[in-house]
């Protein structure tokens, strides 16, 4: 069975940085894994994604200011969270695939289908 756990979120000042985790465990290597969010009210959006391949996308909201990477060796995806705004608060999940993964489609929820629990990222002004 597929575990994926967060770990990182926190609460910080704007202009602040947070390193979020994503430990997986219980399954060989995923084809794409992503981070995702979901602020109260509104729908789960992409925040960035990786290919096995190493390609990344980003949403245009945190272009410049997030990075994602992952270590094989350790089985972790990362999320570093620079110049961080107050829109950023939200609920932050980890996501996996483990079949084909489409570039086009690295953000798209519905594509994934493993998924942490979730860590809260609160950004105050």
């Amino acid at each position: 069975q597929v575990q994926l756990v967060e770990s990182g979120g926190g609460s910080v000042q704007s202009g602040g940085s947070l390193r979020l985790s994503c430990a997986a465990s219980g399954y060989g290597s995923s084809a794409c894994m992503g981070w995702f969010r979901q602020a109260p009210g509104k729908e789960r959006e992409g925040v960035a994604a990786i290919d096995s391949a190493g390609r990344t996308r980003y949403a245009d909201s945190v272009k410049g200011r997030f990075t994602i990477s992952q270590d094989n060796a350790k089985n972790t995806l990362y999320l570093q969270m620079n110049s961080l705004k107050p829109e950023d608060t939200a609920m932050y999940y980890c996501a996996a695939r483990y079949s084909s993964c489409y570039y086009s489609s690295l953000l798209a929820p519905a594509d994934y289908n493993y998924w942490g629990q979730g860590t809260q990222v609160t950004v105050s002004s």
